[in-house]
């Protein structure tokens, strides 16, 4: 079996879930992120494009509802048992045999929590979830139970975060060596990815940001490449991922001599990193990171180009994002605690003049201070 964990530790997150969900006053979950089912059992699958879902009940029944083409994926990546699988066919209804492996189960009558904010629960399918468990059990919103528990690392996923760490340097390296006037964005895109998956990583939970000139303003990907100018700046944002855990880095790079603008900006996000590195503490929040950023960047007259978040955590993620909970913005109570794993992004995009400039590094939370992943210097790359 291709497990990444020992059994003992997928026991140990199976035993803090049935706790929760007992506190709670649930008697089992309906998990349809992915995430959930990998932290859980070690399930690896893109399957979940398609109708799946995991139970986990407080008597500690585990049983998976999925396609054929996932029953050897479940049975070789994961420590799942029972695994069920819905028929493909025309009008096929997976909600309805969902509910009789539910019955099956004994989870009839029960109060069951589920995931709806999930990218694995369509709202065409969870329409028909609704309706095929309506009068057969109670269900309570929970996407965030498991959420919750996952985003405190044990040591053997640190061991995979700070692997991906020294992936995302090799990859900045990489991008780097290949960044110079004239070059094409296809070849630095390139040259990072290969540096990973020859690192032996794995593909991201998104595509890598790329973005010169005037796409440099840009914080998505999108299709299409040119060439570097003499003066150019160049955005890339991008993560080492191994396991699926991530470290996402966030650099811009400058081509040719760097003008005022850049400069005020490097010193910006520079000194707002700082700041928020100091607030990165067990019992501080997740807004108090935010308003760390939001002070140091409105301090250097840059408020109209910041962006109104500032990071989020990072783990085990799966498509269409990298981004976990929970996520840097002003009033977020979250706590944080130690040995959680977050991705600061300082931002900065001037429409007006065309000038973007982005800092940003990934952090193990310690009990003192913020451990970055990253050993690359955070001054001003230029090429």
């Amino acid at each position: 079996m291709a497990l990444h964990f020992d059994r003992k530790e997928y026991r140990t997150r199976i035993a803090k879930v049935r706790r929760a969900l007992e506190a709670e006053g649930l008697d089992g979950l309906l998990m349809f992120q992915q995430e959930s089912m990998y932290y859980l059992t070690g399930y690896d699958t893109f399957g979940f494009c398609f109708f799946q879902c995991l139970y986990l009940g407080t008597d500690g029944k585990l049983a998976l509802l999925t396609r054929a083409p996932d029953l050897r994926q479940a049975q070789h990546t994961s420590i799942i048992e029972d695994i069920r699988i819905w028929t493909d066919a025309a009008g096929a209804k997976p909600a309805e045999q969902l509910r009789d492996m539910l019955a099956s189960l004994g989870a009839k009558g029960k109060r069951l929590g589920i995931e709806t904010n999930s990218y694995g629960l369509t709202h065409f399918n969870g329409k028909a979830v609704d309706q095929a468990l309506s009068g057969f059990c109670t269900l309570t919103e929970a996407t965030n139970l498991v959420d919750r528990i996952r985003v405190v690392k044990s040591d053997a996923e640190l061991s995979y975060v700070r692997k991906a760490g020294k992936l995302a340097d090799l990859a900045l390296e990489a991008g780097i060596e290949e960044t110079r006037a004239g070059a094409d964005e296809g070849r630095i895109l390139a040259a990072q990815q290969a540096a990973i998956f020859a690192g032996g990583g794995d593909y991201p939970g998104n595509e890598f940001i790329i973005g010169s000139g005037r796409d440099a303003l840009l914080s998505r990907y999108k299709a299409g490449r040119r060439k570097l100018a003499k003066r150019d700046q160049l955005t890339l944002e991008f993560a080492g991922v191994y396991r699926h855990y991530h470290a996402a880095l966030m650099r811009t790079i400058v081509i040719g001599k760097p003008g005022k603008a850049h400069e005020k900006m490097d010193e910006a996000c520079r000194a707002a990193l700082k700041a928020c590195e100091a607030v990165l503490r067990p019992g501080r929040t997740a807004g108090e990171v935010f308003d760390a950023h939001a002070r140091v960047m409105d301090e250097h007259g840059l408020k109209a180009h910041r962006y109104n978040a500032c990071g989020y955590s990072l783990g085990a993620k799966f498509t269409p994002s990298w981004m976990d909970f929970p996520m840097f913005f002003t009033g977020n109570p979250v706590k944080l605690a130690k040995n959680q794993v977050f991705f600061l992004h300082m931002i900065l995009m001037d429409s007006v003049t065309g000038h973007a400039f982005s800092l940003g590094r990934t952090y193990i939370v310690g009990r003192d201070k913020a451990e970055p992943l990253s050993k690359y210097p955070l001054r001003m790359i230029l090429r």
